[in-house]
């Protein structure tokens, strides 16, 4: 049977309430030049390079920022605090606005505070300036799902899966080259360098997507934009992640944290209640609702958890002395190096995942990863001993997020509309990184609390580090058994989802527009 497009003038049903309803957005025109796949991903994939580059941007500089700055240290957190909430923030933001007026203007846009945020922190000397620069710089981590989701409009449905694997692995490679390269500056010149050149990169980005991304799929920018739900969602965002990176150092008994987690609760809960009665919402619980997506989020959040854990653990054991009995005594630098291959991995593995998740659906591509990140965790357990054992654990790690990162996107660009594709996608990540904060609260706690005195020092003891890399290797397991139960429809295998609702054959709408 014939099913009307809800933007066709027949589609204008009576609602209950006898008034015609509105359609919910309004025609796009999808522009689909002749696309060259290999240079459409490899500038997205050094988008997201560049973007994974500015998170690690500063971690060689943590310990030396209060002095840097002339600051305390709890303000000098704040320059990697900001970055973290002003990215959880844009992303959901810049996903939306992607969806309305096209990804790649989005994308676009999403560089400049990237841009402007390197310069700020460049001619920074004091902290406050360089935490405003910080909050510029997250500002743009909303080009990393913006690029996974242009992919679905401008290439061939054979090409999709490979690029998406690709597109998601580029997170890693960013981290590995960060890491050694920030060093590597930060010992052997300014470290105002670091942000010269993250700004050059920044705009060679941009270049390079104006040049040779072509627009997809483009809106009109008639549907209204939620400013109500992008603030509500904000602020209950801050209030959780505040909570979340600074209860350690406020104590997780404090007033401070305890009143934060409430008004997370509070504000997100009358967010979601306002999405559901909204027309035209900033984020469509309803769709985030249907099991293939609120389980692939789920398995998010764990997979983000598993992912981060390893990389609080493994720096601090490739550092610490070696009369502890357990560091290894490595340099900032020669860290890195020791890193980097694992960051390497995931691109590596990209076209593996991709054929898998053609082979047997992007499901078991995610329950294939999470059990792998969980299998490197527990290597651990016999490999902790040495340099060449901890690479061997974090190769097998990345292996695993490589293969999981690759099939999230293909699991949540099949259960959502085309028109969607960019919001469902940066809540997605929004996902991730809240696991992500979860495992920097976690991991710390156990850290501070498991110590051993070195010297007149508390160190993180031995058996500190065993128990967040068990911890780590559990948090894999229970992603793999949400992903096994993640409810894909046969016909929903791929990474292409039909452009109307999976269960009625229309293209969602809200409640308010429902036919009578």
């Amino acid at each position: 049977m014939a099913v009307r497009s809800r933007d066709h003038p027949a589609a204008a049903r009576k609602s209950s309430g006898g008034r015609p309803a509105e359609p919910r957005e309004k025609p796009v025109v999808s522009s689909k030049p002749d696309v060259r796949p290999g240079r459409v991903v490899g500038v997205l994939a050094l988008a997201g390079i560049v973007a994974a580059i500015m998170q690690t941007l500063v971690v060689p500089l943590i310990g030396d920022l209060p002095v840097m700055l002339d600051t305390s240290p709890s303000n000098a957190s704040w320059v990697v605090t900001a970055t973290l909430l002003s990215a959880a923030v844009a992303t959901p933001v810049a996903g939306r606005l992607g969806d309305m007026y096209g990804k790649r203007r989005m994308l676009l846009v999403s560089v400049l505070p990237l841009v402007a945020g390197s310069v700020v922190c460049a001619l920074a000397s004091s902290v406050v300036p360089m935490i405003v620069g910080r909050g510029l710089q997250g500002l743009g981590m909303g080009v990393v799902p913006l690029g996974v989701s242009l992919l679905r409009d401008v290439l061939p449905p054979e090409k999709l899966g490979s690029s998406i694997a690709l597109m998601s692995a580029s997170m890693g490679v960013g981290g590995a080259l960060g890491l050694p390269f920030s060093a590597a500056v930060a010992e052997n010149a300014s470290w105002r360098v670091l942000f010269w050149v993250a700004a050059a990169l920044s705009l060679l980005v941009a270049l390079l997507a104006w040049l040779f991304v072509p627009a997809g799929r483009v809106g009109t920018g008639s549907v209204r934009f939620d400013v109500l739900g992008a603030i509500g969602l904000g602020s209950g965002l801050i209030c959780l992640l505040l909570a979340v990176s600074k209860g350690s150092d406020w104590g997780w008994t404090s007033g401070t944290t305890l009143g934060l987690f409430a008004a997370a609760v509070v504000v997100l809960l009358a967010w979601g209640r306002w999405e559901l009665r909204s027309s035209e919402p900033l984020v469509d619980l309803r769709v985030t609702a249907r099991p293939q997506v609120l389980m692939t989020n789920a398995a998010s959040v764990l997979v983000g958890f598993a992912m981060y854990a390893q990389s609080l653990v493994v720096p601090q054991l490739l550092q610490l002395p070696e009369a502890t009995g357990y560091g290894l005594g490595q340099s900032m630098m020669a860290m890195g190096l020791w890193m980097a291959p694992a960051g390497l991995m995931m691109m590596a593995l990209a076209p593996l995942g991709a054929k898998l998740s053609a082979a047997r659906g992007p499901k078991v591509t995610l329950s294939v990863g999470a059990l792998v990140i969980s299998l490197g965790y527990g290597s651990s357990l016999l490999l902790m001993g040495s340099t060449w054992g901890l690479l061997v654990v974090t190769l097998i790690c990345n292996t695993g997020v490589g293969l999981a990162y690759g099939a999230m996107p293909a699991l949540i660009m099949g259960a959502v509309p085309q028109s969607a594709t960019a919001s469902a996608n940066s809540f997605n990540t929004l996902m991730r990184s809240i696991g992500s904060s979860a495992a920097a609260a976690v991991i710390g706690v156990v850290l501070a609390q498991m110590t051993t005195d070195f010297g007149g020092h508390f160190l993180p003891s031995e058996n500190g580090f065993r128990a967040a890399m068990l911890m780590g290797c559990g948090v894999g397991l229970a992603a793999a058994v949400v992903a096994a139960f993640i409810p894909v429809r046969e016909a929903e295998a791929g990474s292409q989802a039909p452009e109307t609702d999976p269960e009625t054959d229309i293209e969602p709408r809200p409640a308010s527009e429902a036919t009578a």
